[in-house]
């Protein structure tokens, strides 16, 4: 595997590297990326839909519905670190990134044929793992290419998250109005397949090699799996990165834990139509589109900590109000506004992690990040369920207000005054990059 891994480096590195010598001017790499981005996130939010017709049709509880997600969580949370290692080791970031948009829609149509609670939960583990791949991948990759924009490009990166998610609930939706939901994620697969055969044709020799001293991901130096693993243990001393992925991992749990029962809240407790449902979910990605740039402008200009914790205390906030608004109108307004605060966080949690971690160890530190921030994900739907089963769905949301109060306040934890880019872990001296001043967090 390692004798693979290394070959396919030595064939791609000349390739690109010319191309990846200077930061591009377009931003055709961005937009691309972003729809593929777009891709991965399609998928869930199609499955978040099609949960509760789903617990209908199998008799689910609210903790076996819970148990769904965090199984997918989990698997996400196990592979996360290997995937990360393996993009710093290979490079090839578009094959990676057409090989992870396939993997993360396939298990949706084997879907089409699950008729138990266990088949199931064995589908969502593929997906888990399947998704892995693309985060480590693409996040470091566009940092890189616009060092002095990151927060910018990450958010346009989030936004094509948040444009899978927002469009989704609303297609599939209306699809449900007319077709089984057996019938729609067998048909859901095409755009993947369309999507990832696009960056496999123009984006699959990209790899982040560079010249000289400016070393991506390991860029010009044969390095193997032994080598990143001692690396990688010292990320785990790395105060800052580690506290600003805890903290992501209680965000994720407040992320999460709304989508998996949000849906669910409205089928269930106000009986929307699979229609309705959708078009509020679209409404809390609507929202959470347009807060991105904002977030992620705003946080190159007045820095990280600033944009997080203020965000963070209001998603709180409009989480409790969203639980108190029941049937009227101010509950679509504050399903939009806990959208826009707390997708204004994910962007700038994003750049901050990059700015933290070695440039050759960038796709392992992502890969850290999104492996932790799987933990809190995984752990929030069986724990709103348990609550939800024990109690009532209503105290589930004031449990994920109280999760991302603690992701806020981890925030606060993290040092402040000027930062620089961590050096290259592993390389020689010759090789390491001068430190760079980062805007104060």
């Amino acid at each position: 595997m390692l004798s693979f891994a290394l070959e396919f480096r030595t064939q791609t590195m000349n390739t690109a590297a010319a191309s990846a010598a200077t930061a591009p001017q377009s931003f055709k790499d961005v937009w691309l990326v972003s729809a593929g981005h777009a891709l991965t996130h399609w998928y869930p939010a199609t499955f978040y839909l099609l949960l509760p017709l789903i617990g209908k049709e199998l008799g689910l509880s609210y903790t076996e519905i819970g148990l769904i997600i965090t199984v997918q969580q989990m698997a996400g949370a196990i592979s996360n670190i290997p995937g990360g290692i393996v993009v710093d080791i290979i490079g090839g970031k578009g094959y990676l990134m057409a090989t992870s948009l396939f993997w993360v829609g396939f298990p949706y149509a084997l879907m089409s044929i699950t008729h138990s609670f266990w088949m199931l939960l064995a589908c969502e583990t593929l997906v888990g793992i399947g998704n892995n791949i693309w985060h480590p991948a693409a996040i470091p990759m566009l940092a890189y290419r616009y060092p002095e924009r990151k927060g910018l490009v990450l958010s346009f990166h989030g936004m094509g998250g948040n444009l899978g998610e927002a469009l989704a609930p609303f297609v599939i939706g209306a699809l449900l109005g007319w077709l089984s939901w057996r019938t729609v994620v067998v048909i859901n697969v095409v755009p993947g397949l369309v999507m990832a055969t696009l960056i496999l044709v123009l984006l699959g020799t990209l790899t982040m090699t560079r010249k000289g001293d400016d070393a991506i991901n390991a860029g010009g130096e044969m390095r193997g799996v032994k080598n990143y693993l001692r690396d990688f243990a010292s990320l785990l001393k790395n105060k800052a990165l580690m506290l600003v992925s805890i903290s992501t991992a209680f965000r994720g749990m407040t992320q999460v834990g709304l989508l998996t029962f949000l849906p669910v809240y409205l089928a269930y407790e106000l009986n929307f139509s699979p229609f309705v449902v959708g078009a509020c979910l679209t409404v809390l990605q609507v929202a959470g589109f347009a807060a991105g740039p904002v977030g992620g402008h705003l946080s190159d200009k007045i820095g990280r900590k600033r944009v997080i914790s203020s965000s963070m205390m209001l998603t709180a906030v409009m989480i409790v109000g969203l639980a108190l608004a029941g049937r009227s109108i101010a509950f679509v307004i504050f399903v939009a506004l806990v959208g826009f605060f707390l997708y204004a966080t994910r962007p700038v949690l994003q750049a901050w992690v990059v700015e933290s971690t070695p440039k050759n160890l960038a796709g392992t530190g992502v890969g850290l990040q999104f492996g932790i921030s799987a933990i809190g994900g995984g752990i929030a739907p069986v724990v709103f369920g348990m609550i939800a089963d024990a109690y009532s769905i209503y105290i589930g949301f004031y449990f994920l207000a109280g999760t991302i109060v603690v992701a806020n306040f981890l925030i606060f934890l993290v040092p402040n005054g000027e930062a620089t880019q961590a050096k290259p872990v592993g390389s020689s001296k010759s090789d390491r990059l001068p430190a760079r001043s980062i805007t104060p967090h």
